[in-house]
């Protein structure tokens, strides 16, 4: 049988009894970030676009758009929706392979369940299995399709077509075809993500590729089933490994852990994932320390593979700032900690970051505790009368690894939402709904919640 066919199998084999319920946990705390991130994304120019389009060209009103209220076909909803929120750039990732697939996965799965009425227990479980096949298919093209040019929406592609067709309860076979269909559809560069609002056109097109095929399978439209491992198939194609050893290393270990549990990371501050632990390290260096900004002569960073620094360094946007490990560092130097405050226009352009983003400098990587370094880093703060300070943080908070606290969760939807629009009322109450989402018959009672104004 071929890799889509064997993961399409274990997939619909699975119930939300086989699940751990860490892993449902995971799926519901991913809807409220996802939202949360949505709300900073609503009145982004990239989002407002791709919005007015949908709204433009119509349709049947299967889905709704969140915030607005407006309805549209399902598959222009789950696109819309996903390019909202990664527009903000602090939804998710996984940390194995900086895919961030859970925008592409809750946009999908919320919108295909609304239209066909499925409860919020399937909508959890759709949404771990989704994030389990991107994980698997992404981890097997790692690291070779970044180094190749490639962005990771040709992971989170697989969240939204698995998760949409396990709530159109596809059979194994017609599964297989939307993976399969998956894998052909989509592309993406680095350097357009890295470096603009392609970031989120991607994960929109992630979205709306996956649902399409999950809606053309079910209806029996059949591609390659070996499109995955095939010569010049995709694991090759895109992640220059041999297709066969790729297929059979992303099959590894079915049913012994959860990519959700393990390799999930929620955003808790904005930015780009890898660049967290340089602000978090450098933020516990100060502290740890008693070190003012005015006093700081050098910032070196290091972690296991990085020899320069990437990304814009002095950045003047929001994009940029997601970008720049620089920045990151500096502002948690800077300020003793960073928050959702550092992604606006007054912490970016802020002089006493920019003056220390001019100190950071790249050391050696690390040594034998390479390994535990899960988009870590360790930070070295040096003053200018000699002193120094040092700070590991191996893996970033939010991370599923450490443990997701639903606390963190609950303050960062408390945090971003009120962007939204939405009542203080209606943030409460739809938390709360997600709380018990486990127990929703109908998720229409949770996305009436997001209506502004209850319009």
């Amino acid at each position: 049988m071929t890799v889509a066919l064997r993961l399409a199998g274990f997939l619909v084999q699975r119930s939300t009894a086989d699940l751990p319920p860490q892993a449902i946990d995971h799926a519901a705390m991913l809807i409220a970030s996802t939202f949360a991130s949505a709300s900073c994304g609503i009145g982004l120019d990239s989002a407002r676009i791709i919005r007015e389009l949908a709204c433009e060209r119509g349709g049947r009103p299967d889905s709704t758009l969140w915030f607005t209220g407006d309805k549209l076909p399902v598959a222009d909803v789950a696109q819309v929706n996903a390019v909202m929120s990664d527009a903000a750039a602090s939804d998710d990732s996984d940390l194995r392979n900086i895919v961030h697939a859970g925008t592409p996965l809750t946009a999908a799965s919320l919108a295909i369940a609304e239209r066909y009425g499925s409860s919020g227990a399937a909508v959890l479980t759709a949404m771990v299995l989704g994030y389990e096949a991107a994980g698997r298919i992404s981890a097997a093209i790692t690291p070779g399709f970044r180094q190749r040019g490639f962005h990771g929406c040709l992971g989170a592609v697989f969240a939204a077509s698995v998760a949409s067709g396990l709530l159109l309860r596809l059979d194994q076979t017609r599964l297989a075809h939307a993976i399969a269909l998956s894998a052909t559809s989509i592309g993406g560069l680095a350097t357009a993500a890295d470096t603009s609002v392609a970031r989120e056109y991607h994960a929109g097109l992630a979205t709306l590729l996956g649902v399409n095929a999950a809606l053309a399978a079910s209806r029996g439209y059949c591609t390659e089933l070996a499109a995955l491992e095939a010569r010049r198939g995709f694991f090759e194609a895109f992640g220059g490994v041999d297709g066969a050893a790729a297929g059979e290393a992303a099959l590894q270990q079915l049913d012994e852990s959860w990519d959700i549990v393990t390799d999930m990371a929620i955003k808790l501050v904005p930015g780009g994932h890898p660049h967290h632990a340089l602000a978090e390290a450098a933020g516990n260096a100060v502290r740890v320390g008693n070190i003012a900004a005015a006093e700081i002569a050098s910032i070196t960073v290091s972690r296991p593979g990085m020899t320069a620094l990437n990304g814009p360094l002095h950045p003047a946007n929001l994009i940029d700032m997601a970008h720049s490990p620089a920045y990151f560092a500096a502002a948690g130097a800077a300020d003793g900690t960073f928050s959702w405050e550092h992604a606006s226009p007054t912490k970016i352009a802020d002089p006493v970051i920019h003056r220390l983003i001019d100190l950071v400098r790249v050391g050696p990587p690390p040594g034998d505790d390479a390994a535990r370094f899960r988009q870590g880093a360790t930070v070295t703060v040096r003053t200018l009368d000699g002193r120094e300070s040092t700070s590991t943080v191996y893996v970033p908070k939010g991370a599923g690894t450490l443990g997701i606290a639903w606390s963190d969760v609950d303050a960062k939807y408390r945090k971003l939402m009120p962007a939204s629009g939405l009542s203080p009322e209606a943030i409460e109450a739809s938390l709360t709904c997600i709380h018990e989402f486990r127990q929703v018959t109908d998720v229409s009672s949770l996305l009436s919640l997001l209506r502004i104004n209850g319009t």
